[in-house]
């Protein structure tokens, strides 16, 4: 196997946990002949994260970009413009690396061919989470298929092949640097450049999941949201006379949703998923419709 390059890139906004993330860094299983450096992209206005990346005893490079303000897709792409290397692994500042997670990824790039693969980041719930919502594990995130192939992915436990120009000249979206969904638009534009995207259930990430996120209306944002991509996402496929037919059955989706979230009254879990679907299909509508998303950074 060839030598591989291997730039790790780690977006952050004022976030302690970077520091628990860059340790679950240091014991991580490398790939053979693999050169690795961490890029650490600091998205608020004063540089903040400086001094965590000052105190951080890694095994390899650590490389600080401050890349203000308050827009994910800006600091994104100064990851991708500071990175030369072969490929670049993203990871959240709030997720712990199992040790063999970079490992895992690169086996599975290479086995298959893939432009970009992507692994599960599994949710950590604390012990006082309600049992409804830690049931139910919303808050992992898992990459999934669609009509039998993955067409997009996110950020929170990725390896992208840069080496074709295509990927290399690829960019994130500023205006949905502020609304979410940045991601899944940029990996869905890398795979209609042609790209093969796969899933490793092995490279595994953890996150935990802070209180603030462990309500009803945090799961519903959310979930309009990723809805709200998706609809986009679809009408930037459809030709125009499908447009009404898919707006048609987004409304048909989320009324059937929203009526066994009332038939499910009784079962919390049950009727959380349900409801979760329902302003999925919602959000999918406004994105269809073109409506515009609130600004959620």
């Amino acid at each position: 196997m060839d030598p591989v390059s291997i730039d790790i890139c780690i977006c952050t906004f004022r976030r302690p946990h970077l520091a628990k993330t860059l340790d679950s860094l240091r014991e991580i299983n490398l790939p053979n002949r693999s050169a690795v450096r961490v890029l650490v992209a600091d998205n608020d206005t004063e540089p903040s994260a400086r001094p965590i990346i000052d105190n951080a005893e890694l095994p390899f490079e650590i490389t600080y970009i401050h890349a203000p303000a308050r827009n994910i897709s800006i600091a994104r792409n100064a990851c991708l413009e500071a990175s030369e290397a072969d490929l670049v692994a993203w990871i959240d500042d709030d997720e712990i690396v199992d040790a063999n997670w970079l490992l895992n990824l690169h086996e599975a790039l290479c086995a298959k061919g893939y432009g970009a693969v992507f692994g599960p980041a599994i949710a950590i719930y604390p012990p006082d989470a309600p049992k409804h919502i830690s049931k139910g594990d919303f808050h992992s995130n898992r990459p999934v298929l669609r009509r039998g192939e993955v067409r997009t992915g996110h950020t929170c436990n990725a390896l992208v092949d840069m080496r074709p120009a295509a990927a290399r000249a690829l960019r994130f979206e500023i205006a949905k640097g502020r609304t979410g969904g940045e991601d899944t638009d940029y990996f869905h534009r890398l795979w209609q450049t042609g790209a093969h995207l796969g899933i490793c259930e092995t490279a595994q990430v953890f996150e935990d999941v802070a209180p603030s996120r462990l309500t009803p209306g945090w799961l519903m944002r959310r979930s309009f949201n990723a809805g709200h991509v998706f609809g986009e996402l679809s009408r930037r496929d459809a030709r125009l006379w499908a447009l009404p037919k898919l707006v048609f059955l987004a409304m048909l989706k989320a009324a059937y949703c929203l009526i066994l979230a009332l038939i499910s009254a009784g079962y919390a879990t049950r009727r959380l998923w349900w409801l979760r679907r329902g302003v999925m299909h919602l959000g999918v509508m406004a994105g269809l419709v073109r409506l515009t998303p609130k600004t959620q950074y």
